[in-house]
């Protein structure tokens, strides 16, 4: 079958898979304080949907898959959905992203049905503050999903922390000292306009030169690493000397889009090419049928824009295609 190919030669072996976009908390560069308004049980794809997709994507080149939500722990089972990944020939490598709350109940089944991977998300270490950003989320159970995940042997164990001026960058410092003596690799994230490129995002998004201008300040020797196994776009360094690693993802400072090799499944089973463009394409109704599937995954491709202009974003510019009005729980990420 025809490679996941684009119109500039990007080749697509990664799909991110949205399985739920319901969240158990409201963060607030992810979802409107008012919260969101979910879909209903019968517009959200089933596992045999997602797996059917995948089954006509792995001849096709994909490898590499990480399910998102939302929270995709709170979706019922998901230790099913990922052995029945696991069991399709071409697929190499199983990813979670996830907010850990529920994490240490269901790390064992995870890993013994074929995970092999989790990153966690967490933009704060003060309770006080995570509850804040979370609008009502413990971090203690973040803190104990970490612990689980770490028992049961799911490595390399990622850290996403999104940045935010004023709010969490005075944690920066802290972060990295846990990759010292763990074996955790945080990395820090820019915060993207995802759905809303308002003055409120403007204020609080942070160039991640900070990140580096604190190990400056802190005397800490950095060297530059491969860093962990994994599919992101993070450039990747230590602490000389450190179990773990840092890294930084800069979408809107300094965009990856020439080496993009991702996709993206939303729950509701529209294949979106690019995370920040509106263009998406509804494949469910091709579950069917695996040649029409093919087809469309591969109209999404070409018409993939060679770059998203998030920093046309960050001042006010002109853009040349019209951005997602999906908040990054509606996309999965």
């Amino acid at each position: 079958m025809e490679l996941l190919q684009d119109s500039f030669g990007r080749i697509h072996d990664y799909i991110r898979i949205s399985v739920t976009d319901r969240c158990n908390l409201r963060c607030v560069y992810c979802m409107p304080a008012e919260g969101m308004e979910f879909a209903p049980h019968d517009e959200i794809m089933s596992y045999e949907e997602i797996t059917e997709v995948l089954k006509v994507l792995a001849p096709m080149g994909m490898r590499k898959v990480r399910l998102t939500g939302g929270e995709p722990l709170v979706r019922k089972d998901l230790h099913k959905l990922v052995g029945m990944i696991s069991a399709i020939d071409g697929i190499e490598d199983i990813a979670l992203t996830t907010n850990a709350l529920l994490l240490d109940k269901q790390a064992k089944a995870l890993k013994d049905a074929g995970l092999n991977r989790i990153n966690i998300s967490l933009d704060s270490l003060h309770a006080d503050r995570f509850s804040m950003i979370t609008r009502g989320g413990d971090v203690n159970k973040v803190l104990k999903g970490i612990e689980a995940a770490t028992g049961v042997g799911l490595a390399p164990i990622k850290l996403n922390v999104v940045l935010m001026k004023g709010i969490n960058d005075d944690e920066i410092k802290d972060f990295i000292a846990m990759t010292i003596d763990q074996p955790l690799h945080v990395r820090f994230i820019e915060y993207m306009p995802i759905g809303q490129a308002s003055d409120s995002w403007r204020q609080s998004y942070l160039p991640l030169e900070a990140v580096t201008d604190v190990c400056a300040e802190a005397g800490w020797t950095v060297e530059n690493t491969e860093g962990p196994a994994g599919n992101g776009p993070s450039r990747n360094m230590k602490i000389t000397g450190s179990q773990g690693t840092f890294g930084l993802i800069h979408p809107v400072s300094d965009h990856f889009c020439d080496n993009c090799n991702r996709l993206r499944l939303t729950a509701d089973g529209h294949i979106k090419a690019c995370l920040y463009w509106s263009d998406e394409y509804n494949v469910r109704r091709y579950v069917d049928d695996p040649d029409a599937m093919a087809a469309l995954f591969l109209k999404a491709l070409g018409t993939k824009p060679k770059n998203h202009e998030m920093a046309l974003a960050l001042e006010k510019k002109m853009q040349s295609h019209t951005p997602t009005v999906r908040r990054m729980s509606q996309i999965g990420g």
